[in-house]
């Protein structure tokens, strides 16, 4: 029996850095490769740049910088997902793109206190997905302390 929507939620999954993580699929609006970056002067640490998309300035965020990571090595393949946080819509830079997976709420537990702070307060909550841990991010805290 497949669970009901009311059971179970579809996650884009995605991969920075060692850390599996996931966004619920409706806040997703599209994936796309890396763009060209406007930098942005004296913007916080987080902020990548502005890119375009289709007409629409977006804040592309360093998903690794967000969660207090070390820089990729090599030459830079991330990708964009662009997000929808309340209004607006704002882009994480993610090193690998997974899939989409359907988890059930019963599978949903508490952010470990033993995970540093600053990937904690960015983290909604986790799940057991296949053979990992899978993070949920809270986009609107990313989006919050990427700008402050």
């Amino acid at each position: 029996m497949t669970p009901s929507t009311e059971d179970s939620r579809q996650y884009a999954t995605f991969r920075v850095a060692d850390l599996f993580l996931g966004v619920e699929v409706l806040k997703v609006q599209e994936l796309i490769r890396r763009q060209e970056m406007s930098p942005v002067p004296l913007a916080p640490r987080a902020i990548e740049g502005l890119i375009n998309l289709r007409g629409q300035i977006v804040i592309a965020i360093d998903t690794r910088r967000s969660l207090g990571l070390p820089p990729a090595e090599g030459e830079d393949t991330r990708v964009n997902i662009a997000i929808r946080s309340g209004d607006s819509v704002i882009s994480l830079l993610v090193d690998e793109v997974c899939d989409v997976i359907d988890l059930p709420l019963s599978a949903r537990a508490p952010v470990p206190e033993n995970m540093p702070y600053e990937q904690r307060q960015m983290i909604e909550c986790v799940f057991r997905a296949k053979d990992e841990l899978m993070l949920v991010l809270d986009t609107n805290n990313v989006f919050e302390n990427a700008c402050s």
